[in-house]
């Protein structure tokens, strides 16, 4: 098979119509599929054939889309999930089980945290938060012999830190687990967390995959590279045979795609997240214009960036395109182009109540809940997504009081930054 550009892949990937077939991926609306014998579903159930019975558990316009951010990451084997939020759950409630442990890196995504440090707890789950920017030795000390997994974000949300990958996987395969990443704002067009040893990629495509804030979903993208078999004893789930499946051992049975599969058999079939058809097709829409959309957010971003960064009303920037970021060799390495996505983090100099009327005094540029599309928006996590902190408990959990996040969109930079002048010029 030819190795495709990226460009080509957002556009031909997954979907591929045969003689007669609709050019555009078809919208597959059943919630069930007709076959002529007992054996053939029974066949199905029993994972013995391929096919679809029921899209609680697949469906054929989420697994064409799949294939394609699959293609896009470089991975065997990807599924859609109805939010990003259970594509993070899933990937870990994969391979852990009440009494287990994983480790994660502690510049999450505040709702991802919550889910880990909260809800996983209240299922026996326990999870060690670790400073990303700690020495490997530092960051060994949290692994236990219970433990199953190590987590990041390939850039921080909100924080807009950017995660070395090879570092995180190195640790992660020293002590005999995968390392599971988000890779969100980055993009599979950005950055391909495999080749730098991730084993499994996680993303909500709520955001720029989809691109256009249309559709809520999420994914998981699994590379086959971690040795399920090699570590047979830590993984049982995986190595061990599953009775709810008549005894299939699913790293006997399917291989590199064991991972995926087993997602598929167990977690969707017992808690049904699935991504919606509509919103699947949707979503691809969105992906076609991907390799168009980030560069051009990308380029918004620097300009954007180099101009809060000389402005005096700004007390700081964090964006890891800029040559002045401690980060910025980080990012030359692992992001094409060298600049990790249109997402900042910044800060006004008089803290949060100046950041609020800045804000209040923008035109275009929106303030939502959102981030990464087409749209220039912005969110201050002080009086929004953690508004209950103090600013002492703001700091601990690594985001300062003052942190605009600002995800800029594919509009004229000019008129971008035209819009933030006249905003700094009401305060």
């Amino acid at each position: 098979m030819q190795n495709l550009d990226d460009q080509t892949v957002c556009v031909q990937g997954g979907w591929k119509p045969k003689k007669g077939e609709p050019r555009i991926l078809p919208i597959y609306q059943s919630t069930t599929f007709k076959y002529d014998t007992s054996d053939q579903m029974a066949d199905l159930f029993d994972l013995k054939a391929d096919g679809y019975f029921y899209t609680r558990l697949q469906n054929p316009t989420n697994d064409f889309v799949a294939a394609k951010i699959t293609e896009l990451e470089g991975g065997v084997a990807g599924m859609l999930t109805s939010s990003g939020q259970a594509a993070n759950f899933f990937a870990i409630f994969n391979i852990c089980e009440s009494g287990d442990h994983f480790v994660s890196s502690s510049t999450i995504y505040g709702g991802t945290y919550n889910l880990f440090a909260v809800t996983m707890k209240k299922l026996g789950i326990e999870v060690t938060f670790v400073d990303p920017n700690a020495s490997e030795e530092e960051i060994g000390k949290a692994f236990r012999p219970n433990t199953k997994a190590f987590f990041g974000e390939t850039i921080s949300n909100p924080t807009c830190h950017i995660t070395d990958i090879k570092k995180f996987a190195d640790i992660a395969h020293k002590h005999g687990v995968p390392f599971i990443i988000d890779n969100t704002f980055a993009t599979p067009v950005l950055c391909k967390p495999f080749q730098y040893g991730a084993d499994i990629v996680t993303h909500s495509t709520t955001k720029y995959l989809d691109g256009h804030a249309m559709t809520v979903g999420g994914a998981i993208i699994d590379s086959g590279n971690f040795d399920w078999e090699a570590h047979h004893d830590k993984f049982p789930g995986l190595t061990e045979p599953d009775p709810s499946y008549h005894g299939l051992a699913y790293s006997k049975a399917f291989g590199k795609k064991a991972y995926i599969v087993k997602a598929t058999a167990q977690l969707m079939r017992d808690f049904g997240s699935i991504q919606s058809p509509q919103n699947a097709f949707l979503l691809n829409t969105g992906i076609e214009t991907l390799a168009l959309r980030m560069p051009k957010h990308c380029e918004n971003a620097l300009k954007v960036a180099k101009f809060l960064e000389n402005h005096p009303k700004v007390a700081w920037v964090n964006f890891a395109g800029l040559e002045s970021n401690p980060e910025h060799a980080l990012a030359q390495k692992q992001f094409k182009g060298g600049i990790p996505c249109g997402v900042m983090a910044f800060g006004i100099k008089g803290g949060r109540e100046e950041s609020i009327k800045f804000m209040d005094s923008l035109k275009f540029i929106a303030i939502v809940t959102h981030v990464a599309d087409a749209r220039s928006c912005v969110l201050h996590p002080a009086s929004h997504t953690h508004r209950q902190l103090s600013d002492e408990q703001l700091m601990e959990a690594g985001i300062r009081p003052d942190l605009i996040r600002l995800s800029v969109g594919i509009e004229n930079a000019d008129d971008i930054i035209a819009d933030i002048q006249q905003a700094f010029e009401q305060i």
